[in-house]
């Protein structure tokens, strides 16, 4: 039998869920406490997927402002990215038959997420900037200069300082937002988390499964270089395609598995693993080969969408492409 964790699964609230047992995380809550109330910009840094706007969250949750806006600035170009930062009123352009309120008016008294504040583009910083230090902004297409009152968390995964040095990011643009800086460590840096958050995902997206100690075993080792999201993505997909109550080995995406175990023994590694209990040493026995392991994760998503190959070749992390191709070199048809 699977071991029992030993970490409990957060009950669920209404509340944001910022999880982990590390000194990492509970430093990030108690400094979270502390400036939650402060006005000041925040500057959350951290890797994609290490849940940045779930710590952004957490502080608009705690300062007890009512409005949370995201602003992804990734999406922010073209024409009318100025548009939908700062609103326009009508007649601004062709097409603009009204009068149309902007992201950072949304804002209005209370907190605007400036996600990915990195990708936003020069022309729209010195914008921005005058909004931090004035607090005021013009709609495209008025002369009438409107007033702004919002708390700002900005979030990157890009290192702005660099930015700043090869001229992609304003330096007081960069000085304006860096007051509170928030770090959030990736998970390779605080493995002790993962068995929490993997308890919580499975809860989450399954609320009966269970991971064998193989499994749990496995993701310990793995880096996790897509972070959190990586995680709760692998959980979802593993629920997702099992057929057993317990998640083995063979469950794990092959990708992952490549990268925990020398390609020359996964099919050693892989073979025999059930989905019951698994001693540490059968992970080094067994003859499956790690095709016949691909095969049945196929055979299991496409049961589980019922034949949508679509979606279960985004279960599996493939394209559809490369679906037909696997289907058609198992010898089964592409309809199957």
């Amino acid at each position: 039998m699977p071991r029992e964790s030993s970490c409990a699964v957060p009950a669920r609230s209404s509340e944001v869920a910022l999880i982990g047992l590390s000194s990492a995380i509970r430093e990030l809550r108690d400094k979270i406490d502390r400036i939650a109330s402060n006005q000041s910009p925040v500057l959350i840094l951290g890797e994609t997927g290490t849940g940045k706007e779930v710590v952004a969250r957490k502080v608009h949750e705690r300062s007890g402002l009512k409005k949370f806006v995201p602003i992804d600035c990734s999406v922010l170009v073209g024409p009318l990215m100025e548009s939908e930062l700062f609103g326009y009123v009508r007649g601004a352009f062709t097409g603009a038959d009204t009068n149309r309120s902007g992201l950072l008016e949304e804002a209005h008294l209370g907190t605007a997420f400036f996600d990915e504040i990195g990708e936003l583009p020069l022309s729209l910083q010195a914008k921005l900037l005058r909004v931090l230090q004035e607090r005021e902004f013009r709609p495209v297409g008025s002369n009438i200069t409107r007033y702004v009152e919002s708390r700002v968390i900005a979030a990157t995964n890009r290192n702005l300082a660099e930015d700043v040095r090869r001229g992609r990011f304003r330096q007081d643009l960069f000085f304006r937002l860096n007051v509170i800086t928030l770090r959030i460590p990736p998970l390779r840096e605080r493995r002790e988390d993962i068995p929490v958050l993997a308890a919580y995902f499975l809860d989450k997206h399954s609320g009966g499964l269970r991971l064998s100690n193989s499994v749990e075993d496995a993701l310990l080792k793995y880096d996790w270089p897509g972070n959190v999201r990586e995680l709760e993505n692998t959980i979802h997909r593993m629920s997702a395609v099992s057929v057993g109550r317990d998640l083995g080995v063979q469950d794990l995406p092959s990708t992952m598995l490549h990268s925990i175990f020398p390609p020359r023994s996964d099919a050693a590694i892989l073979s025999g693993v059930s989905q019951a209990e698994t001693p540490p040493q059968a992970l080094n026995e067994g003859v499956v080969p790690l095709v016949e392991v691909e095969r049945r994760a196929i055979l299991n998503a496409l049961s589980h969408t019922r034949g949508d190959r679509t979606t279960a070749a985004q279960l599996l992390g493939i394209g559809r492409t490369t679906l037909y191709r696997k289907l058609k070199s198992y010898g089964l048809p592409e309809d199957f």
